[in-house]
């Protein structure tokens, strides 16, 4: 079917794919059929240590999310990253594949589990951060985002309730709901209106997510996004709202989209000290290693970031000892290993000189063993905070790694 012709996503929840509208009495069992045990608590800092348990596996935290936004992690066979990357759960974005395979190619593949033959738990992005950078193709109100196709132009309606539906035929473990992402230098008079527009759209996906069930043979969670840019009255108000709906777990979105750093960390101390320590808390789209271990030491669980696929296809590798531009020239005689950590077998097979060389001949084989190795140290970096959180010596492990972390070798 080409975009053209594709239903709206309003069009969606009318009929193309009837989602079953169930009992009150079943509300329950399709609500929340996700589970998360806190284990352990470091003394000098916010970080925990967890598990979540979804009917596709079991994800330990703080867990690193690679970003797979049409259905792959870019240039990664699955193989790769179960067996290289060690990767737990994947994300997928709702944008995106509603408009490529579109909604007839995953249902009839029977979920996007089965269209990818990813058999670990999957998170969707609801598509609000894809429609807020769409800004010149898109229109807010209160229905809901009418918004242009970057692939043809063609026009396509996301509501709160039509998101919930569309992810419901995706499949994926955890969906999110469908909010708007307002700029990180939004003034607050915006800022304020965007959050309330946020909250109401959230409640009607949440009555729209507890009035139906899966659409195949697992359950799905939701999980609520905090917004209120940088402002910390905002943010508390949007922490409150969304715990309330005692959802699974919660998200933390509207950071890394402009704002200083230090207003990121302020607005994640202010935000979890008001989310329950009893659900996993996931910051959306960040960030650099360094960013992701102070969220970490900030109270933060799960992430996700295209940062080390899409800087690896340009060249940038990230290591426990600083950055490598593989493209230097420094490294053309270099024939150590990739990473001599070796936080994959990649790393130890292949040379600094031979990764360079695929590079400068621009090879395909280059920009994938890039991604593979800055995905495995990413998956790496949160595996050993966690590791160091059991231990009782993450906050002076941390505090260590972060001024590594940022050297330009």
């Amino acid at each position: 079917m080409s975009a053209n012709k594709r239903r709206t996503g309003k069009q969606i929840v009318k009929g193309l794919f009837p989602i079953q509208i169930v009992s009150l009495r079943h509300i329950n069992l399709f609500s929340c059929r996700m589970d998360f045990a806190l284990q352990h608590k470091d003394k000098s800092s916010k970080a925990r240590a967890g598990e979540i348990t979804t009917d596709h596996g079991r994800i330990q935290t703080p867990i690193f999310m690679p970003v797979g936004t049409v259905g792959s992690v870019k240039g990664i066979q699955v193989k790769d990253l179960e067996e290289e990357v060690n990767a737990q759960i994947i994300l997928g974005n709702t944008y995106h594949l509603y408009l490529r395979p579109g909604l007839d190619v995953l249902k009839e593949a029977g979920g996007l589990h089965k269209f990818n033959a990813w058999k670990r738990p999957i998170l969707t992005d609801s598509g609000g951060f894809q429609v807020f950078s769409l800004s010149h193709r898109r229109k807010l109100n209160e229905k809901g985002a009418e918004f242009q196709s970057h692939i043809d132009g063609s026009k396509h309606f996301f509501s709160p309730e039509g998101v919930v539906d569309i992810q419901r035929v995706i499949g994926a473990d955890i969906i999110m709901a469908f909010d708007e992402c307002p700029p990180g230098d939004s003034d607050y008079k915006y800022a304020k209106s965007s959050m309330e527009l946020t909250h109401r759209w959230l409640k009607r996906g949440i009555d729209r997510f507890d009035a139906t069930g899966p659409v195949y043979d697992y359950q799905q969670a939701f999980f609520p996004i905090v917004q209120g840019a940088g402002y910390p009255d905002l943010r508390r108000q949007s922490a409150e709202y969304i715990a309330s709906f005692n959802r699974a777990g919660n998200a933390i979105g509207g950071l890394a989209v402009g704002e200083p750093e230090d207003v990121m960390y302020e607005m994640i101390e202010v935000v979890n000290a008001i989310l329950p320590e009893d659900k996993p808390r996931y910051l959306m789209g960040v960030g650099t290693p360094a960013n992701i271990l102070e969220a970490i030491s900030l109270g933060v669980d799960m992430f996700d970031c295209v940062m080390p696929t899409r800087n690896g296809r340009n060249g940038m590798l990230f290591t426990a000892q600083g950055i490598i531009n593989i493209r230097n020239e420094r490294w053309k005689h270099d024939f150590s290993p990739i990473d001599a950590d070796g936080h994959c077998p990649l790393d130890l097979t292949y040379s600094k000189a031979y990764l360079r060389h695929l590079f400068i001949s621009k090879e395909m084989l280059g920009p994938q063993l890039a991604s593979i190795h800055n995905l495995s140290f990413y998956l790496w970096l949160v595996g050993e905070a966690r590791q160091q959180i059991i231990k009782g010596t993450f906050f002076e492990w941390k505090e260590k790694m972060v001024k590594q972390l940022t050297v330009r070798l």
